[in-house]
């Protein structure tokens, strides 16, 4: 149970995701990530691009398989499921991807493309309820009918994403993974799937992991973000208590350069984080965040920083943040 007394249905312990390359090099893509997801919540998952945040996901689903650590789903360990248990547990957990073109069939209708889960799971006896619970899915996700027959190439990038909500939403999942689903939208469309995937998730009692590198997105969907760099969770904390004080230097950074839109503030530049970025390869001791910050010491440069919950439920991994939550930079 979480501290509001309200049941845990994803959570991870050390998880890791390391690639092995060539020469014997690896890369930690994810590395050592503890998390919890309440029922019914959503945590929103942000950093950089190339930071770990797709792989995370991925990786709680299963469909990257962890090299390190473990996943509970419902109180239940699914790390090391597989075969029929594992067929049953993708009917709870699903994705919804950043390009739905990408990830249709160009071949399929949009009646066939969402009814293929359930073809495949036989969810229904016959495939004319099959079909006729796809076309309810259009109904439910607002896509119109008179598109049943359409091909994807034929729709616009909205509707193509309502046809990737309704596909994740075939097999009446409790755990969605919305992998960066707005960031091939126009800002119009993006509000458009946003507040779908809000009106879905109260209507349904869905929980959402919600990965995205748009900070001014992630505040409206998500209850708790979590902030990644380089493989590793810097910081930690409900949406409106980052949004009011972030900790982190990275995440300090990240809120100061996101683009006001307001006229005032015409001329002002963006705040950029300067530096180098730490390579995720055979990596050495200290914050990987180091070489881009202006606050780094030796000791930020030869050792790992333990990420402690300095506030009740805010969680930061640096030096320069005190015991109690207190800035020392």
């Amino acid at each position: 149970m979480s501290e509001n007394n309200k049941p845990i249905l994803i959570r991870t312990e050390g998880l890791e995701k390391i690639f092995s390359l060539k020469g014997g090099a690896k890369l930690h893509a994810v590395d050592g990530i503890d998390l919890e997801i309440v029922q019914g919540q959503t945590l929103g998952v942000v950093g950089e691009s190339g930071c770990g945040k797709s792989t995370l996901g991925r990786s709680i689903l299963r469909l990257i398989e962890p090299t390190g650590g473990k996943i509970f789903y419902d109180g239940k360990d699914i790390t090391k499921v597989k075969g029929h248990e594992m067929r049953e547990l993708r009917r709870n957990m699903q994705i919804i991807f950043q390009d739905p073109y990408a990830s249709i069939d160009p071949r399929k209708s949009v009646i066939e493309a969402i009814a293929e889960y359930m073809l495949i799971q036989k969810t229904y006896k016959t495939k004319r309820e099959t079909f006729n619970r796809a076309a309810e899915l259009m109904d439910f996700v607002g896509l119109a009918r008179r598109y049943a027959n359409s091909y994807p190439h034929e729709l616009d990038g909205g509707r193509r994403q309502r046809i990737g909500i309704a596909r994740a939403l075939s097999l009446n999942p409790k755990f969605i993974v919305c992998d960066e689903p707005v960031s091939a939208l126009d800002v119009s469309i993006q509000a458009q799937i946003l507040n779908l995937l809000m009106d879905l998730q109260d209507s349904l009692g869905l929980t959402y992991m919600f990965v995205t590198h748009d900070l001014s997105v992630v505040k409206h969907i998500s209850d708790n973000i979590m902030v990644m760099y380089l493989g590793k969770c810097v910081e930690y904390a409900s949406s409106e208590e980052l949004f009011a004080e972030p900790l982190h230097p990275y995440t300090r950074a990240l809120l100061a350069a996101i683009p006001i839109p307001d006229l005032d503030e015409r001329g002002k530049e963006l705040q950029l984080i300067k530096g180098e970025v730490s390579s995720p390869i055979n990596v050495k001791p200290g914050c990987r965040f180091a070489k881009r910050c202006e606050f780094c010491d030796e000791r930020c440069m030869s050792e790992n920083p333990p990420f402690v919950e300095v506030k009740p439920g805010h969680k930061v991994a640096c030096f320069k943040v005190g015991e109690n939550g207190e800035k020392l930079y």
